[in-house]
């Protein structure tokens, strides 16, 4: 029983058309799925995809309106993005800054090439060229050209305190094995433990830094709710089963329609979530239509008009 890699990073942020705007004009991401938050009805989630909305690829937001997020430690601090080599990479600092983006220089980091840069919220994110390899779903309606296109996520950094904790859940409970660290691109004197799941790679790896001394952050938009880990279905029950074994305080079975989801905390205090790679968003919509009106899981089908009379339009 093993994680396969990254299923979905979920942010926050206070302004969703303006976001709406930036992922799907800007990084040419297909919106999937138009829905709300499950547990706040009030606040749409909006998930970024490839064409087809294929687990790994998904960066979701919940609308909150809040403060930005104080940045520190305790927290989920980049979000890598796959894309195809370097000529993807150049293509995008390019494109960024004439979009009025404030990027980076094109880096070589832990032996990949690596450009880094903000969404307009100040939502830490970074491109990492993968070399091109595995599937890929490019969407034909985008505005940026398929060869240059996300291929989904990539290694998601966290910071930590204090590695001890962190790394006995990582091991564990959750099955992950550390392959290699390197310095923090902010602080040489902090390292970074990488951790792989399943077959290893770009698509499948934790990057957690340690940062003793470095103040908590406070959640906020531009930050980061949770990461979750992907599961095949088949396992998810067995997955419920060891976290209850271990005593790992979660959540419980959570069905969340399009996916299934285990809840817990890192001992650090970042939220980690266990999804299943089924259903899928095929599910209640065609594949040529997704994300294209407001859908909502059964459960919540029958407050519907109530629902969708108090979320703004975004397009």
């Amino acid at each position: 029983m093993q994680l396969s890699g990254i299923h979905h990073l979920t942010a926050i942020s206070a302004a969703i058309r303006d976001n709406y705007r930036f992922y799907t004009r800007t990084l040419g991401m297909r919106l999937v799925k138009r829905s709300v938050n499950q547990d706040d009805v009030t606040a749409y989630h909006l998930f970024y995809a490839d064409a087809r909305g294929t687990p790994g690829t998904d960066l979701t937001f919940f609308d909150w309106p809040v403060l930005r997020e104080s940045r520190g430690s305790r927290s989920i601090t980049r979000t890598h993005l796959r894309v195809a080599g370097l000529p993807a990479l150049e293509y995008w600092r390019r494109h960024l800054a004439e979009g009025g983006v404030t990027v980076g220089n094109v880096v070589e980091r832990d032996g990949r090439l690596t450009l880094d840069f903000e969404d307009p919220e100040g939502q830490r994110l970074a491109l990492v060229a993968d070399g091109g390899t595995g599937d890929a779903y490019p969407w034909e309606r985008s505005p940026v050209p398929a060869e240059f296109q996300m291929r989904g996520l990539g290694p998601i950094l966290i910071s930590v305190p204090n590695l001890g904790p962190t790394d006995a859940l990582l091991q564990r409970v959750m099955g992950m094995r550390p392959v290699r660290e390197y310095a923090h691109p902010e602080n040489d004197a902090h390292r970074v433990h990488v951790y792989e799941m399943g077959a290893g790679g770009p698509s499948a790896e934790l990057h957690v830094a340690v940062q003793p001394g470095l103040r908590a952050a406070r959640q906020g938009a531009g930050g980061v709710h949770h990461v979750a880990f992907r599961t095949p279905d088949a396992d998810y029950d067995a997955w419920a089963d060891r976290l209850d074994t271990l005593h790992v305080a979660n959540s419980g079975k959570v069905d969340r329609f399009w996916f299934h989801s285990l809840y817990f905390r890192d001992p650090s205090g970042v939220l980690f979530e266990i999804a299943s790679d089924g259903p899928g968003f095929g599910l209640d919509e065609d594949p040529s239509t997704l994300g294209e009106r407001v859908v909502l899981p059964p459960f919540l089908e029958p407050e519907r008009e109530r629902i969708v009379a108090g979320l703004q339009p975004i397009d």
